[in-house]
């Protein structure tokens, strides 16, 4: 029996460096997994369109696909937009929605690895103070997500870890990075917990003027791509309603 489709849903963008991004993750992900067909569909901006990449897929005659949103967390795009362009997919086609990418230790390692390829090191964590970036949401359920991530994160021994948000909550970047300095950490440092460059990104950098380091944003790093297969494989087993079925 063919294994199921992979189709990475993507947000898309205006910026190109977030296609490509998109893309070349996707890439990592067929690396990892070759023996399984990765699609990508956008919700916005980019092509091809999500819709578009289901209705070709079931003109070939795929039967199963895994939908795969490329989230951080589990707010208005996965609780809403996605299930109603799956919903509205050819009826030959049976989707499952897979989870969303976070939180996971995986994508903690990848935030950490980004800390260490920006100048830090494993000996600079105890004066270190950590800025948790995210784009942010009106979902208080994803808020309280990344305010769990930032606590857990600073129990492996960082000198504070705080959460800020580029858009619809507080506080902001700039103003973690001050709390911190506050605090008394040798060094302030700022961790987009993104997946891909744009608009919320760059408001982030610019957020993190007055830190010591800025990582790079998630991208299309080993530990995220490991993630989007866990959460396949997962999202694979019969225990899972399908849409559609």
């Amino acid at each position: 029996m063919p294994r199921p489709v992979l189709l990475v849903i993507a947000h898309g963008s205006r910026d190109p460096r977030h296609a490509a991004t998109v893309h070349a993750l996707v890439r990592r992900v067929r690396a990892l997994r070759p023996g399984v067909r990765v699609q990508t569909g956008f919700l916005d901006f980019n092509i091809p369109s999500v819709s578009g990449v289901l209705e070709s897929l079931a003109a070939e005659g795929v039967r199963d696909v895994v939908a795969l949103p490329l989230l951080l967390t589990r707010a208005f795009h996965a609780k809403s937009d996605i299930p109603a362009v799956l919903s509205e997919a050819p009826a030959r086609l049976r989707i499952r929605q897979a989870e969303v990418l976070g939180p996971s230790p995986l994508l903690t390692a990848a935030l950490e690895r980004r800390l260490y390829e920006a100048g830090l090191s494993p000996a600079d964590k105890s004066s270190t103070g950590v800025v948790l970036a995210s784009a942010g949401s009106t979902d208080p359920e994803a808020i309280a997500v990344i305010a769990e991530i930032a606590r857990e994160w600073r129990r492996t021994g960082w000198c504070a870890v705080r959460p800020a948000f580029a858009s619809a909550s507080l506080p902001r970047t700039e103003d973690a990075v001050r709390e911190l300095r506050a605090l008394g950490c040798e060094r302030v440092a700022v961790a987009p917990y993104v997946l891909a460059p744009g608009f919320l990104p760059d408001r982030i950098a610019r957020g993190a003027a007055e830190a010591d380091i800025l990582s790079d944003v998630l991208g299309a790093s080993p530990e995220v791509a490991r993630v989007l297969l866990q959460r396949y494989d997962a999202a694979r087993t019969p225990a899972l309603t399908a849409i559609g079925a």
